[in-house]
């Protein structure tokens, strides 16, 4: 078993390797830790741009010093995310992997043995746009198979968990997965629901169902049905019960319908300001 970190030396890379960490000591797995060199900056616009003014022989020599200087700042910021880990007490297994292009087209190999992707919610330009999410967080998400975990902007230790739950496949995926995995056995579980008071019948019956399996499993669960929009509801009952990660489905048929281009999910991960167990 191992976990996913995708770093990109931005700010949010300290808490991505804080949550792998984490993750990765409470179900024993090992981290491989992705480094992936954005291929845009070599693109044509800047050859052409360089070529032009300082002519071809030049603009080679400068582009191979600037690929030079790549594969240390890569070199450098996965040896920084290792010492973070360790710094955050995990002793296992740590694999290195830098790779060129983009990091959503090697996704589906990097992750294939993975239990869990971590990202940062936001990337290097996150200090330029604080109110966006990140591009590659995204696509990432978009195209995982696995759980993404998506890190905010600093670690807290996690003692309790939100669970935005709605009767469709991706919140029972959510479900299923908390029934079945070590990482949240000991931690207090708040199963939540946002409904209309016309349709609180149907969401009850399915909320109760939810909860029973999850009790099942041994966890405790605190299971509330809350009334008003969705994501201050959902933000002001996690920063009422100190909440300190959310956990929701990433496709739902609903109110929680689409990842990140529907309002009301990019709502609730931008508000909230927590990590964000994402499922599909």
């Amino acid at each position: 078993m191992k976990i996913l970190a995708c770093i990109d030396g931005s700010q949010y890379s300290q808490s991505c390797c804080e949550y792998a960490a984490w993750a990765a000591q409470r179900l024993e797995a090992s981290i491989d830790i992705v480094y992936v060199t954005d291929l845009r900056q070599f693109e044509v616009p800047f050859v052409a741009d360089l070529s032009g003014s300082l002519g071809l022989q030049p603009y080679q020599s400068i582009m191979g010093e600037l690929q030079q200087l790549e594969e240390q700042k890569a070199k450098l910021v996965l040896e920084q995310a290792e010492s973070q880990m360790r710094s955050s007490g995990y002793e296992g297994e740590i694999t290195r992997i830098h790779k060129t292009g983009f990091l959503v087209d090697s996704l589906s190999d990097l992750e294939e043995s993975a239990e869990l992707v971590v990202i940062g919610k936001r990337g290097e330009n996150a200090n330029f746009a604080a109110e966006h999410l990140g591009s590659t967080m995204e696509r990432v998400v978009r195209a995982s198979g696995r759980p993404c975990l998506v890190a905010s902007r600093s670690f807290q230790p996690v003692e309790k968990l939100l669970l935005a739950y709605e009767n469709v496949p991706s919140c029972n995926a959510a479900v299923d997965y908390l029934c079945n995995s070590d990482a949240f056995s000991d931690i207090e579980l708040h199963l939540v629901s946002v409904s209309k008071k016309d349709g609180e019948s149907e969401v009850l019956a399915e909320l109760k169902a939810a909860e029973d399996r999850l009790r099942s499993a041994g966890l405790s669960v605190n299971c509330q049905m809350l009334h008003g929009a969705i994501a201050p509801t959902l933000s002001e009952y996690a920063q009422e019960m100190g909440i300190n990660m959310l956990a929701m489905g990433a496709y739902g048929h609903s109110k929680i319908r689409h990842l990140i281009i529907g309002s009301t999910t990019t709502e609730i991960l931008r508000d909230c300001r927590l990590p964000t167990l994402l499922f599909r």
